[in-house]
């Protein structure tokens, strides 16, 4: 379903600083979304990074250390979390964590709201394959994640002021990390376009073969499957394949296929939108916007 907090955050993050477009939004939202500080999103990232991250290190990493307990397990936990496919199983391995504590530690971060937990909806899928299923997780704050994806990693670095890898990996990794809240977006968006219709389940959907970035079913058994790219160049008709093939895959026949990209399609596919077809780019995300009262300034995970 809409993940309302997400969308409140989102929207809390435009009134506050204004940036001039819808990309710009999603990019800085991604990363300073929940620090709860004013972000001048005419400054390159780099700076604010510096500015708002870096030369207030020791507040914030004393305000994720209170969080957190300073208890590693927990640290390493959203790690893992951060960096890895968002699998649970996955993640307590990569932790070097065990199901008995790696539960016990996710349960800490659900109930201290840090993170909350997606659900695998693989056995709602006709093709249900013999393997154990692994539900995913879901940061609550924009931030907290590129805190554990980003500085946690370098934070011996970081505190002998030494920021060379910090932002080298924050350059060659920018992409890849903002496409998850990208997809997040994309969900919350398609929901809101089918706010007239009974939204029956939504959210990402994975198995042991498939993933696809959103499905949603509504109450009149209409399926919407969606994919997101959060790159650099225009999205061509080739992902549309890739998602047809998912769908077949899947024996599943959509009422709608949604492709959203970063920076618009080619002219094929945007010939090909229709009722079967519908394209979304950064600019159409405006429409989050609507309705919002810009007096609310309530995305500060502190």
């Amino acid at each position: 379903m809409t993940n309302i907090k997400l969308l409140e955050q989102f929207r809390s993050f435009y009134f506050r600083n204004y940036p001039d477009d819808m990309e710009t939004q999603i990019k800085y939202f991604s990363i300073f979304g929940g620090l709860g500080q004013d972000v001048d999103t005419s400054k390159p990232l780099a700076q604010l990074i510096e500015e708002l991250i870096l030369q207030n290190f020791d507040t914030l990493n004393e305000k994720i250390e209170q969080l957190t307990l300073n208890e590693p397990n927990n640290k390493r936990l959203l790690n893992a979390l951060a960096v890895g496919d968002r699998r649970i199983f996955s993640a307590f391995k990569r932790a070097g964590l065990n199901n008995g504590n790696g539960g016990g530690t996710l349960n800490f971060l659900q109930e201290k709201g840090i993170v909350q937990i997606e659900y695998s909806r693989e056995a709602q899928s006709k093709k249900i394959s013999k393997h154990r299923i692994s539900h995913k997780v879901l940061f609550t704050y924009p931030f907290i994640r590129f805190w554990f994806y980003f500085i946690y990693p370098h934070i011996k670095e970081i505190k002998e002021k030494n920021y060379e890898n910090l932002f080298k990996s924050i350059e060659d990794k920018k992409n890849s990390y903002t496409s998850l809240v990208f997809e997040e977006l994309s969900e919350v968006l398609l929901n809101y376009n089918l706010r007239d219709a009974q939204i029956i389940s939504s959210g990402s959907y994975w198995d042991a073969n498939i993933e696809i970035d959103i499905l949603t079913l509504t109450d009149k058994m209409e399926i919407y499957v969606g994919e997101c790219k959060w790159t650099n160049h225009r999205i061509n008709k080739s992902e549309l394949h890739k998602l047809e093939e998912k769908c077949q895959k899947l024996e599943i026949v959509p009422f709608q296929m949604i492709l959203f990209s970063k920076r618009g399609f080619s002219k094929e596919l945007k010939n090909m939108q229709g009722k079967n077809l519908a394209l979304y780019s950064s600019d159409d995300f405006e429409a989050l916007l609507k309705n919002a009262s810009h007096t609310e300034l309530i995305e500060s995970f502190i």
